[in-house]
């Protein structure tokens, strides 16, 4: 009976953070798109225009999952909250040359950039939109999980501040997915 008791002790999991954020595995470049592919929630955005990711903007979107397509696209399917419904959406952004960097005209012509990822727990991603003139900067973390720990935000926070955005430009959507339900 000892022994087995010794050996269920010595398998049982460290207690180690669930979400622990990784530098190590932080990829930044030459990205593997078929390990982004799944379910993701919406965890934070910023913007440089306020208006556009708060309620009711036109880029405030909560995530669902992300696909790599066989061409090399990549299909996000959005919730969007409208007229108290949820409404399920599907855009797909067109592989450009780049590793992680894709097109799509939506309000205007964006490119959108995975900034970074480690794969398994979160991703961030950067959206530059020109419409009639006007430049729009926004950056979006999602995650594997419905809430990232602080120190992913505060990496977050980093990569905005790389941009040229601060904590003033950052909304924190975690608590505020109307449209989590719809997810199970």
């Amino acid at each position: 009976m000892a022994p087995l008791l010794l050996l269920l002790l010595t398998l049982r999991p460290s207690p180690r953070p669930a979400q622990e954020l990784r530098l190590r595995a932080v990829v930044r470049g030459d990205y593997d798109m078929a390990k982004v592919s799944g379910v993701w929630y919406s965890s934070s955005m910023a913007s440089d225009d306020m208006r556009r990711i708060e309620e009711d903007g036109d880029l405030r979107v909560f995530i669902s999952s992300i696909q790599s397509l066989d061409n090399g696209n990549l299909r996000f399917q959005f919730y969007l909250p409208l007229q108290g419904q949820c409404e399920k959406v599907a855009v797909v952004c067109e592989k450009t040359q780049r590793s992680g960097v894709y097109t799509i005209s939506y309000k205007g012509d964006n490119k959108v950039l995975l900034s970074e990822t480690d794969y398994d727990l979160y991703v961030t991603f950067y959206l530059h939109n020109v419409s009639n003139g006007t430049e729009t900067r926004v950056l979006a973390l999602f995650g594997r999980v419905p809430e990232l720990s602080s120190s992913f935000q505060k990496r977050f926070l980093k990569i905005c501040k790389n941009y040229g955005l601060g904590p003033e430009n950052i909304i924190n959507l975690s608590n505020q997915d109307a449209c989590f339900a719809g997810k199970r």
